[in-house]
């Protein structure tokens, strides 16, 4: 009964409706469009509702329509149509799944943009291959998910792989999707950089924020910003530039470096950067208000020691072990090509079992 419950509450589509138009009569206020502030985040609350309701609208209408079609089956047997059917009642139960994940989102930034970082642990090429291997995952994700990728700071790895990728994943709900991916993942596989053949273990980091967007004030105080530019390092190709249009950012009082080196316009390459350093600044006031949210940043800005991993691909057993569910699943090559929507949709489903046990 319980369950029962929660699935109307998520699934309430008259109330996000009457959210809507609530959030549609702002913007006809007088003072509406010259409040900065609050024209950014009704405008994005006003996408997020409107998106829910429309996928909704359509998936109602189209089991109408599957239902419709079932009807007339039963008095007439047409095996072409009976394919068709079984084929559109796949992909609507699809597209079901995919609405009931959204619904689970309760997260503040949930539905923002993600900003990912991805570091290699030790180990030299074989985690640096990892990494670059764990970045190729996310971006056939993303675009098998119809999200987009933006990449920020990329340094090549010195014989194969890459040093460090900052990416940003770009679309509704991306950081609430990405956020279950921060932390170690540990790869055991027989290495291809080992002439003899041995097993070896690599880990890689994870590091996932949400965008920090106009509305929210981060104060930064020019006078404690250290402004770098260099050209791009790397190898050559899609990485390198051949002017100084790469930016390091250094934020004195904190520390924090931040680098972007993809665009081509130093401009371009600083207004990057400083959506990133705004980021990480947002995220380290909030840890000195919110406990919570400092343990969790812990856990995710991994150094790559062993004890800090999430998750395990393990080659030689063809098993991908997801630590903090105990979930495994056995598609090696389809997951790293990206395939994770199962792990993510049951990581998404057990962070908000646990909120809800919290609130009882």
């Amino acid at each position: 009964m319980q369950s029962c419950k929660i699935w109307v509450s998520l699934f309430d589509i008259s109330k996000l409706e009457d959210e809507l138009k609530e959030l549609e009569k702002q913007t006809t206020e007088a003072d509406f469009w010259s409040d900065s502030k609050k024209l950014s985040v009704v405008l994005g609350k006003i996408k997020s509702i409107k998106s829910k309701c429309e996928n909704y609208r359509k998936i109602e209408k189209e089991l109408r329509n599957l239902i419709e079609i079932s009807e007339l089956l039963k008095i007439e047997l047409d095996d072409e149509m009976v394919k068709e059917v079984t084929k559109n009642t796949k992909n609507l139960v699809k597209e079901i799944e995919k609405l009931e994940i959204a619904t689970l989102f309760s997260g503040k930034y949930d539905n923002m943009n993600a900003i990912v970082t991805i570091h290699p642990g030790a180990g030299g090429t074989e985690s640096q291959d990892w990494a670059e291997m764990l970045y190729r995952m996310y971006n056939r994700w993303a675009m098998q998910n119809d999200f987009s990728i933006k990449e920020l700071d990329y340094l090549e790895g010195e014989e194969a792989g890459l040093k460090s990728v900052t990416f940003e994943v770009l679309g509704e709900n991306a950081y609430g999707y990405m956020k279950c991916e921060k932390g170690v993942h540990r790869l055991v596989r027989i290495s291809p950089f080992d002439s003899g053949g041995r097993r070896h273990t690599s880990f890689a980091s994870v590091e996932v924020l949400p965008e920090i967007t106009d509305d929210i004030e981060i104060e930064i105080n020019p006078d404690d910003l250290r402004v770098d530019t260099y050209r791009a390092s790397g190898a050559g190709g899609q990485h390198i530039n051949k002017t100084s249009s790469a930016v390091r950012l250094i934020h004195e009082p904190t520390g924090i470096v931040v680098e972007c080196q993809t665009e081509r316009s130093q401009f371009q390459n600083r207004d990057n950067a400083m959506k990133m350093l705004r980021t990480k600044l947002y995220e380290i006031e909030k840890q000195k208000q919110d406990s919570e949210i400092a343990n969790s940043r812990k856990s995710q800005v991994g150094s790559g020691d062993r004890s800090e991993k999430i998750r395990t691909y393990n080659y030689p057993q063809g098993r991908i072990t997801d630590h903090r569910i105990g979930m495994s699943v056995y598609q090696m090559e389809n997951f790293l090509n990206g395939d994770i929507d199962e792990m993510i949709d049951n990581l998404i489903a057990a962070d908000r079992a646990e909120r809800l046990k919290g609130d009882e």
